[in-house]
């Protein structure tokens, strides 16, 4: 009698097997969907968090052009300096540092933009520059006495002068 090579399985051993596969790849497949979800959380709240820095840093960017139409001294005695914004940036609050420099030189204007992450922490964006005060008559347009050639500055810059 010939020995067979390839003997079959009785069919409760195969169920076993298959019992185990099905096992296998549900465990797989929860460990996979249970990662996609914390990606996509992650990324959701990182989007978040960029789009609240965004709207901040557009926020802070009013302020300091605020402070430059007003000029230093007169903003702060026409507008609060500390505040919160109105609808519909009502989650964001805000700061203006003035601060003077001395006679002469231009002042100092740091606008802090914040929002608050949770009850206890925040977070907040500041954008610093100096802003000088506007001297002489109030109603002089306040242009360069010579048209700025924006592009010629940066094409020099790029590929050096032509002369």
């Amino acid at each position: 009698m010939r020995r067979r090579l390839f003997q079959h399985r009785s069919p409760e051993r195969r169920r076993g097997v298959a019992l185990l596969d099905v096992i296998i790849g549900s465990v797989m497949m929860g460990v996979g969907l249970a990662v996609v979800i914390s990606l996509a959380s992650r990324s959701l709240a990182l989007q978040t968090d960029g789009e609240k820095r965004m709207v901040a840093g557009w926020l802070a960017d009013e302020l300091l052009n605020m402070v430059l139409v007003e000029g230093p001294m007169e903003y702060a005695r026409q507008y609060d300096t500390t505040g919160r914004f109105y609808p519909p940036f009502e989650d964001f609050y805000y700061e203006v540092d003035i601060r003077e420099a001395g006679v002469g030189q231009p002042f100092r204007v740091i606008a802090h933009v914040g929002w608050y992450t949770s009850p206890r922490d925040g977070e907040r964006v500041s954008i610093e520059t100096f802003i000088s005060e506007r001297l002489g008559d109030p109603d002089q347009p306040r242009e360069p006495a010579e048209r700025v050639d924006r592009e010629r500055i940066h094409y020099e810059r790029r590929f050096g002068s032509d002369e």
